[in-house]
């Protein structure tokens, strides 16, 4: 059963999209993954996504006007959710579930919503739709804290915020690097072009 989300005294069907990526021919595939661009990402972003080479990327919501998305394509295919200020947006879906694959098997899946973590811990919601989508790694946005860890079973990846600065908190990216023999996961920070840590 798809979960619904009430809307103006009612229920609305959440839209989920399947998708499938294959690894580049050398075994790899770099995914970069942004949320929360509010209609104004941080001028840096741009260049600094270009210069991780991504194959695809990933939008975990609240991405304000579609133009955000048209900036990104010009970068790498994009695959975008909807986030809690997204409500008007058409054509993109709440829930995406995307399967990486070697050409012959899937080698990880991941589900990207946009609200899917409290503090560090997975919204139980957000484990019950990976779990039933038989997902390993679970892709948010919202909070504008980045985050990777793991919960539940499930890594966690919450790209933290390339828009405009909430509170003290840092403009970043997160970069998933996947290989047939694992998954590596790092954030970027938009100001200085480096490797963030908290």
């Amino acid at each position: 059963m798809t979960p619904a989300r009430k809307t103006a005294g009612h229920k609305r069907r959440l839209d989920h999209v399947h998708e499938t990526l294959t690894l580049r021919p050398d075994g790899g595939l770099t995914l970069v993954v942004v949320a929360d661009t509010h209609s104004r990402p941080d001028p840096r972003s741009g260049a600094i996504i270009a210069k991780q080479k991504p194959d695809h990327i990933l939008h975990a919501g609240d991405i304000g006007a579609l133009t955000m998305l048209d900036e990104l394509r010009a970068l790498a295919p994009v695959t975008a959710v909807r986030g809690n200020i997204d409500a008007a947006v058409p054509g993109v879906p709440d829930i995406a579930t995307i399967d990486v694959t070697d050409g012959s098997r899937t080698v990880v899946r991941l589900v990207m919503v946009h609200v899917a973590v409290y503090g560090p811990k997975l919204r139980a919601d957000a484990a019950r739709l990976a779990r039933a989508e038989q997902a390993q790694i679970v892709v948010c946005g919202h909070s504008h804290v980045p985050f990777l860890g793991r919960d539940q079973g499930l890594t966690v990846v919450n790209a933290g915020s390339i828009g405009p600065r909430r509170f003290h908190l840092p403009i970043v990216f997160a970069v998933v690097d996947i290989a047939r023999t694992g998954v590596s996961m790092r954030h970027v920070s938009c100001e200085t072009g480096e490797t963030w840590l908290p």
